[in-house]
């Protein structure tokens, strides 16, 4: 390629890289905004919070049909191959990330008027380690960091551990009020999304690995913590 088609080829990836920080930005405040609209038992920012996945959905469409598009008139070879392929790949690993926030903020009204405090305590906790592995994970992505990107990866232990932590907690509940059982399936529910959360945020290391490196981390090596199921 010509210097001035290579500079412009380098242009639309840094603005695709752009556009997809902004998307990951918005769907780590859906994370946070659902937590904390769990934990206050707020259903119009619960509300608020699901309706924003339309506005992931969108930057996902938008920025698939951008690579299309460079894919077709650049063509790119090797290094630079990896970079759009790795652009594509995190725009869906984020928009899946969207679809889970939702999924968490819409149990919101169901949970209204339970008395699941200190579980609603462990799911915040739980929320604030998958916002912080996703930050982390996009700032491998902006830095292509593929040391920090190796350490979300290794990471996704501690959330499976959260995860388990609070399945058991669930159950404790609904065990010995069988009352609680409507509100502990919907637990339940919010634990397995934001466990499924921090699996994506392990995607994204390993795609942003791949395209610094050009080597692959072994999914079935990831460490990871047998995983408590109803």
């Amino acid at each position: 390629m010509t210097s001035h088609i290579v500079s412009a080829f380098s242009e639309e990836l840094e603005t695709l890289s752009a556009d997809i920080l902004r998307m990951g930005g918005v769907a780590e405040t859906m994370i946070n905004d659902a937590c904390r609209a769990l934990v206050a038992g707020n259903a119009i920012l619960a509300e608020e919070t699901a309706l924003r996945d339309d506005e992931v959905d969108e930057m996902e469409a938008d920025v698939e049909r951008r690579i299309m598009r460079l894919l077709a008139l650049r063509q790119p070879m090797a290094s630079d191959l990896r970079a759009v392929v790795s652009a594509l790949k995190v725009s869906s690993e984020l928009e899946r990330i969207g679809d889970l926030s939702k999924n968490i903020a819409k149990r919101v009204a169901p949970l209204d008027g339970t008395d699941v405090r200190g579980v609603l305590m462990s799911m915040e906790r739980m929320g604030r380690g998958v916002s912080h592995q996703l930050h982390l994970v996009l700032d491998s992505y902006s830095d292509a960091d593929a040391q920090l990107a190796l350490k979300v990866w290794s990471g996704d232990e501690e959330i499976d551990q959260h995860y388990n932590s609070l399945f058991r907690e669930v159950l404790t509940y609904m065990m010995q009020d069988p009352r609680m059982i409507g509100a502990g399936a919907h637990l339940m529910f919010i634990a397995k999304n934001l466990e499924r959360i921090g699996d994506h945020c392990t995607n994204i290391a390993e795609i942003v690995h791949f395209q610094v490196t050009g080597t692959y981390l072994t999914s079935s090596a990831r460490p990871k913590a047998p995983l408590l199921e109803g």
